[in-house]
């Protein structure tokens, strides 16, 4: 682990002299490649992130580059873009799985937030070098790789991370822990794979990851050979300590006095510890070899200690015996004297509830009567109502029976007196016509009469003859 850490401290020197690749072109600015406004971040991922009150509120204060570096080393604890537990992807798949990242969204991480805030005050070639070549926290190394790998041309991305290839920082990345991988780990994923937990980096174009993957091969990763401290043999007459000892702190940089991030602690400490550990498990062992007639006496110990408590436990249960007999005969000298008196409270109790059951029946029977002569009254009002009605549909028929009956009459009478009337106009018309025909057969008469001379008279008769005739024509 030492020889990992001076590689490590020898190899970030040779990457600070270079002001990362193409640095000539363009001097100290970094240009940005892809979209200028969106970092290239997935858009849920953005949304969350410009939706966060972390970044609207306490990020928007932070206004230099050393500010957030700060913010960096203080909050981040790991460079997954969601939170733990707070994005519930089970049972999805295909587009609305956690890898394409267009489901449900969750909290966003303090980790992309202030990898975007990053982007919004436009760093230069030395502040990303700066970063990535940090010696305080490996999340503020991470973030910056994170940050080229998201912003930068895929050509210029083995040239940014070729000094880092074989960096044996280690650091946990998983929300919650439980996925612990060294800086040189972290940034061969990021040339060849292009998922990142539940994100997306952008695309590299397929000629350009090509040489990507032969470069990778022709670099394999190198392991880190385990360098083993001899052990001091323990001072005579002196008892060890059963806790590992210290390891002497790590040499602080200039720059900061803060102390390192408990990450880092743990990559320092952790060999060490483990021997320590391994060295007390054999002392302990070897105190149980050396001390196997103390075994015995205390085997021994138990046993008898065993052997009491079982004798106390069966004194107990003996006592418990003796006091449930003594209640049971208890408890029937009770139940003999008090025979009579329990047989005297149960006739008593009999005849109430005798009592109580008699007053219940004619409670019912006086109820059943009320019932039955409701049901009378109803049954007689019912008939009553239905023989009055029968009684007004009698009259009502035997009503309109006179008025046809009258009806018949009256139209009866009216042919008659119409048949009556017309036998007297016909009667009368004949009385006319037999009159008529009588004067005609007189006039007749009169006229095939002979005609005698005669005065005047005569002859005014006969005017008049012909004036009668004359009329009845």
């Amino acid at each position: 682990m030492a020889n990992s850490t001076v590689a490590a401290n020898q190899q970030q020197p040779q990457a600070v002299s270079r002001i990362g690749p193409n640095a000539g072109k363009h001097g100290n600015n970094l240009p940005l490649w892809g979209n200028e406004k969106t970092m290239n971040l997935n858009p849920m991922v953005l949304t969350n992130v410009l939706s966060s009150p972390y970044f609207k509120v306490q990020l928007y204060e932070l206004k230099t580059y050393h500010e957030v570096v700060d913010e960096i080393y203080f909050k981040v604890t790991h460079v997954e873009p969601w939170e733990k537990g707070s994005r519930k992807t089970a049972g999805q798949t295909g587009m609305c799985g956690g890898v394409r990242g267009v489901g449900t969204g969750g909290i966003v991480s303090t980790a992309f937030c202030l990898l975007y805030k990053l982007f919004t005050i436009k760093m230069t070639r030395k502040q990303v070098m700066g970063l990535i070549t940090h010696n305080d926290s490996p999340y503020i190394r991470a973030l910056g790789f994170m940050y080229i790998r998201y912003t930068q041309p895929p050509a210029d991305l083995v040239d940014w991370y070729d000094g880092f290839l074989d960096d044996e920082e280690e650091l946990d990345v998983k929300a919650g822990g439980g996925c612990v991988m060294t800086i040189g780990e972290m940034v061969r994923s990021f040339l060849t794979k292009l998922e990142w937990f539940s994100t997306l980096f952008p695309r590299i174009p397929v000629p350009v990851q090509k040489l990507i993957d032969t470069q990778m091969k022709a670099r394999p990763r190198k392991v880190p050979e385990k360098v083993e401290e001899p052990e001091e043999p323990p001072a005579e007459g002196r008892r060890r300590s059963r806790s590992p000892r210290p390891t002497p702190s790590p040499r602080r940089t200039p720059k900061r006095s803060r102390s390192r991030s408990h990450h880092r602690e743990r990559e320092r400490h952790g060999p060490s510890f483990d021997r320590e550990l391994e060295r007390e498990r054999d002392r302990q062992r070897k105190e149980r070899d050396s001390g196997d007639g103390k075994g015995e006496e205390r085997e021994r110990r138990r046993s008898r200690s065993a052997d009491r408590t079982q004798e106390r436990r069966e004194r107990r249960r003996s006592r418990s015996g003796s006091r449930e007999r003594k209640g049971e005969q208890k408890d029937r000298e009770k139940d003999g004297q008090g025979g009579v008196e329990n047989d005297r409270r149960k006739d008593r109790e009999y005849h109430k509830d005798g009592g109580s059951e008699r007053e219940r029946s004619k409670d019912k029977r006086s109820k059943g009567e009320a019932e039955d002569r409701r049901q009378k009254e109803e049954r007689d009002e019912r008939r009553g109502h239905r023989e009055e009605r029968k009684a007004k549909r009698s009259s009502r028929s035997a009503s309109r029976e006179r008025r046809h009956k009258k009806s018949i009459k009256r139209q009866v009478q009216e042919s008659r007196g119409g048949e009556e009337k017309e036998k007297r106009r016909k009667k009368q018309c004949s009385r006319e016509g037999e009159q008529r025909s009588h004067k005609h057969s007189r006039s007749k008469e009169r006229s095939h009469r002979p005609r005698e001379p005669s005065n005047g008279k005569d002859h005014g008769k006969h005017g008049e003859c012909k004036m009668s005739q004359s009329t009845e024509r």
